[in-house]
């Protein structure tokens, strides 16, 4: 009865009593324990979600559920987003024991939609990692291959999703950090716009970059999350109302018979030969079916990842200032004050993190500024000039959202350039404030999912839902 579930089949299911909210929510909780443990998805199950469940049921029998439209629905929630009251710690010893104030906007107009919070997800230490090893809370494992990594940084929300321990969840994308790891698990994971959905309540990793994302098993699920957490918000200024001047357009009239595709250019030599294999084969689906297929080329996208590892260090550097041991989590004393701030970084901080820092303010220093930051961002500027011109001749970009499937636990650990690569594909879109889709697109020999990605203009989230659709009848 539980299988192959959607938000759509859950809510009509509940609303004519063909199970109870409760039952729903005890099919997952019996799912995580038995799963969980060798997969490490989740760092908390909540102890409330079955007194939200029976809350919820009541709702539906007298009637008061019927314009929710999350009502019953089980979310999982990365460990960076806020949830009042409950622990959130970014997968770090240095919030080990916070708790959250108040609810982030995304999670504030879920819960008003009436979801279940199931329980917070793994990830790597704030946010920096394509592997969610860098966690301060053990690796999470892909569900597909236990000796092979999530993905990440929410690698812990795509493993929930794919070993059906939730229908849907929340991530948070810097540099690909909700697609890689769901092309990772075989399922669907949005970047939204920059300033689609609010950042308020989420823990900052670099600013200018930051969004919280949903993760689920199909596009419609992706897209009724989205349409739930999006618009302005008083609490963030970067926030941007997704019914702007940019939504005016002609896209109803030409869609779905003819988009135009862009194919990305890129050098095949540095992706799996099945990546490029299930890339070649989409085009074809998508030019059968009556869309205007063509190479489409950026000349700067190849500076995205040095850019993207130039500009986010440095919005690190000065956003991970405030762990302090003053004002939040650890605290480690020294001698004085100063030795305070020195043991609590010390003992707080990963070994990434503190590259990181390290980098970041290197790069912000006296002398170096202009070479690098400065640099970085007239690049970013190239990039994004990049796109708009691209996006004048097609409607989508279609591109592999990593160069091969999931790798092996501690494959790339010690070689953090490696590692970087991993965002190869979905740095740019980071870098230029696109939206972008990774979905599934098959499995490889190995029995491995991978995922392919598309890539739309600014707010156009409509395009990337409608084609997301249309590619999951390929696969």
């Amino acid at each position: 009865m539980f299988s192959n579930l959607t938000i759509s089949k859950v809510r009509s299911m509940l609303l004519k009593g063909d199970f109870s909210c409760k039952e729903l929510v005890s099919y997952y909780i019996k799912n995580i324990k038995e799963k969980n443990p060798g997969i490490n998805a989740y760092l908390e199950v909540f102890d409330d979600a079955m007194e939200e469940a029976e809350k919820i049921d009541e709702e539906i029998k007298s009637g008061r559920a019927k314009n929710k439209p999350l009502a019953g629905v089980p979310i999982a929630v990365k460990d960076n987003i806020l949830i009042r009251g409950k622990k959130c710690t970014a997968g770090s010893k240095m919030l080990e024991n916070y708790r959250a104030a108040y609810d982030a906007t995304a999670i504030k107009k879920i819960r008003e939609a009436g979801a279940i919070f199931i329980g917070r997800t793994n990830m790597d230490e704030f946010a920096m990692g394509a592997s969610t090893e860098n966690s301060a809370y053990g690796v999470t494992k892909n569900p597909h291959d236990l000796s092979r990594v999530a993905g990440g940084s929410s690698g812990g929300s795509a493993a929930a999703v794919a070993m059906d321990g939730c229908l849907a969840a929340l991530g948070s994308d810097t540099g690909g950090s909700i697609r890689q790891p769901a092309g990772f698990c075989g399922i669907v994971g949005l970047n939204p716009t920059y300033g689609a959905v609010s950042r308020s309540g989420l823990i900052a990793m670099a600013s200018s970059f930051d969004q919280i994302g949903p993760m689920a098993k199909t596009a419609e699920d992706a897209e009724i999350i989205f349409n739930i957490i999006k618009g302005r918000d008083q609490m963030d200024s970067t926030s941007a109302s997704s019914t702007s001047d940019v939504d005016e357009d002609v896209d109803e009239e030409r869609w779905p018979e003819k988009p135009r595709i862009g194919v990305l250019k890129y050098d095949k030599k540095n992706a799996d030969e099945e990546v490029n294999a299930a890339l070649e084969k989409t085009a074809a689906a998508l030019e059968k079916s009556g869309c205007r297929v063509e190479e489409i080329e950026l000349p700067n996208i190849g500076y995205s990842v040095p850019c993207y590892y130039v500009l986010v260090p440095a919005e690190v550097s000065s956003n991970l200032a405030r762990f302090d041991g003053v004002k939040y989590g650890l605290l480690k004393e020294g001698e004085n004050l100063i030795g305070d701030y020195m043991e609590t970084r010390a003992a707080g901080f990963g070994r990434e993190v503190k590259r990181r820092i390290m980098l970041g303010t290197y790069v912000l220093s006296a002398g170096y500024y202009d070479a690098y930051y400065a640099k970085a961002q007239k690049t970013r500027e190239l990039i994004k000039k990049d796109f708009k011109g691209a996006f004048r001749k097609v409607d989508l970009i279609l591109s592999p959202t990593s160069p091969s499937p999931a790798f092996k636990i501690g494959e790339k650990a010690s070689d953090p350039l490696k590692m970087y690569l991993e965002d190869i594909f979905t740095a740019p879109a980071k870098i230029a404030g696109l939206p972008a889709i990774a979905v599934p697109a098959g499995v490889i020999s190995a029995g491995l999912p991978i995922g392919l990605q598309y890539t739309a203009p600014w707010f156009k989230e409509n395009r990337l839902f409608k084609i997301a659709k249309k590619h999951e009848g390929y696969f």
